[in-house]
This record gives C-alpha cells, sequence and structure tokens, in this order.
C-alpha cells in the first residue's frame, strides 16, 4: 500500500508505473522526472521532493533499458570467470560484485567451461553481445592470460591475476611478496628449510608462488627441496602430505592454498605427525575453512 492507503497497481489503472504516471501524479512534466531521477542539479529542492514522493507512491522502478538506449551506458559489468567453487576466484566475484553495486552498476557473468584462448573469446564476445559497459577478466591460468592479447577493442577490459605481461590494464596479489614473508617467518623459526606443495602447473599464481619461495630460500642460503605438485584441491594436499609424511627430516612446509593445507594436515595426523610440535605449516590464502584444524 502507498503512504495514502491507496494501492500502486489501483492508481495506474493495474499496469506497472511508468514516467508519465509520476509526472502526473507530482504535478509536473515527464522531463522533470526524468532530471530528478538522474540526479540533475537543475531541479527546485521542493520539486525533487514530489517526484520522489510520487515514485515512493506508485512503487515506480525506471526501466533500465529504456534509460541505457538514451545514455548509451547500461550500467552492467560483466566478468569472465573459471571454477567458481575455489575458495579464491569466489572471494573475487564477491569483491567485484560488491564494489560494482556500490557504485551503481549490475554484473553478469559468464564461467568459462574451457580455460583456453577459445573460451575466453567466446566468453568476451557473449558479454559484449549483452551491451555491458566493460569486462573484467579473472585469467590466472597461463591459456587465458595468452587470450588476453587477441581481446577485441570493445567492450574495455581490464585483467584480474594476468600476470606480469598482461597486455591490459590489471589488477593482481604480490605472489612473490606474500610468500617472501611466510617462508622467511617458517626459517626465522629456526627451521633449515621449508618444503613447498605447490599449485598446477598452468597456473600463474602457482607458479609466482613457486619463485616467491624458491627464491627466499635461495636468498637465505637454505637448500632448495623440490616443490610437490597439486592442483588446488584437499585431496592433492592429502597424497602430498603422505610424501612429505614419508620423507626424513621435513619440519616446515609451506602449502600454496588453504584447501591443499587441510589435506596436509590430515595425512600428517594420520601418519602421526604433530603440527606445530613436529612440524609447522604455512598457507598461501586464508579461509573460512581453517577453523575445522586443531592445532595445538
Amino acid at each position: 500500500m502507498s503512504r495514502n492507503g491507496r494501492a500502486p497497481e489501483r492508481a495506474t489503472g493495474g499496469r506497472p508505473a511508468v514516467m508519465t504516471d509520476v509526472a502526473k501524479l507530482a504535478g509536473v512534466s515527464h522531463q522533470t522526472v526524468s532530471r530528478v531521477l538522474n540526479g540533475s542539479p537543475q531541479v527546485r529542492p521542493e520539486t525533487k521532493q514530489k517526484v520522489l514522493e510520487a515514485v515512493a507512491e506508485l512503487g515506480y522502478r525506471p526501466n533500465a533499458m529504456a534509460r541505457g538506449l538514451v545514455s548509451r551506458r547500461s550500467k552492467v559489468l560483466g566478468v569472465v570467470t573459471f571454477d567458481t567453487i575455489l575458495y579464491g576466484p569466489a572471494c573475487m566475484m564477491l569483491g567485484i560484485e560488491r564494489a560494482a553495486r556500490a557504485s551503481g552498476y549490475g554484473v553478469s557473468i559468464v564461467t568459462l567451461e574451457r580455460v583456453d584462448r577459445g573460451g575466453v573469446l567466446a566468453a568476451v564476445d557473449t558479454l559484449a553481445d549483452q551491451g555491458v559497459d566493460g569486462v573484467i577478466i579473472i585469467a590466472p591460468q597461463i591459456a587465458a592470460a595468452a587470450a588476453l592479447h587477441n581481446l577485441p577493442e570493445r567492450p574495455v577490459a581490464v585483467a584480474v591475476e594476468a600476470g606480469q605481461d598482461a597486455p591490459l590494464p590489471s589488477a593482481a596479489v604480490d605472489q612473490f611478496e606474500g610468500v617472501r614473508l611466510a617462508v622467511r617467518h617458517l626459517l626465522d623459526l629456526g627451521h633449515e628449510t621449508v618444503w613447498h606443495v605447490s599449485g598446477p602447473s598452468d597456473s600463474l599464481e602457482a607458479r609466482d608462488r613457486i619463485e616467491g619461495w624458491r627464491g627466499t630460500l635461495e636468498a637465505a642460503g637454505a637448500t632448495v627441496p623440490p616443490p610437490i605438485g597439486g592442483d588446488w584441491s584437499a585431496r592433492s594436499g592429502y597424497e602430498a602430505g603422505l610424501v612429505l609424511a614419508a620423507q626424513p627430516g621435513v619440519t616446515a612446509v609451506f602449502a600454496a592454498n588453504d584447501q591443499m593445507a587441510l589435506g596436509l594436515l590430515r595425512a600428517f595426523a594420520e601418519r602421526g605427525i604433530s603440527v606445530p610440535e613436529t612440524s609447522r605449516w604455512s598457507a598461501s590464502t586464508t579461509s573460512r575453512r581453517r577453523p575445522i584444524c586443531r592445532r595445538r
């Protein structure tokens, strides 16, 4: 019900309200209603208030498609992403959606079925056909990053985690520095070296974390053991943990993400290795799942 007790549908004959209904109720022209809705300063405060009250009473919602035809802006951002089951990409999507909404934009998402040049270009084409104002491409895989060199000029695009050689504006975490701090912390605790459970070989993030881990050990004059490959999953971390548990002299491990660290801890527990009494570990991401691991 509206504030005067009249249902919005009754005030408009049972149909959704349009701009002319707002103008009629407020006693102004539809051009004035348009100026108010578009934030124009060329409207007197008392007139603006009457228009806003009419909008609220009628439950009027501007037609985004019609406004886009006039302004030539859709107020929608496209996002190309992959495997949102993983914690990192899911957090990226949450941050993008919140930032877009705070700026008055909606988000249209295309999830890649295959992470390669063809998949990325097809996803961008799909979003371009929707008339998005710009595209954000989450491209932490080597193949996806390579596709950025073949993007069309429109829509405008930016990349996330696409490596230092990205041909367009990009945002990324400083993987090297984050890993350096984690490995340096373990060395400062007195460990002679730090083993590493790495991410998949096609991942730019995994590559940068390996470089950060290896560079930190070399700078400290520590032995660099061979990395144990994983695929970001807890299962691969568990399998790496079994390998490390059988390796004598392992006292510190850096895992490339929390899921693999959880699997690693499970394997250590099954082999009777106490963390942190017997060995210590560190992971590259912070996950809400960590509390399920008991650390004494």
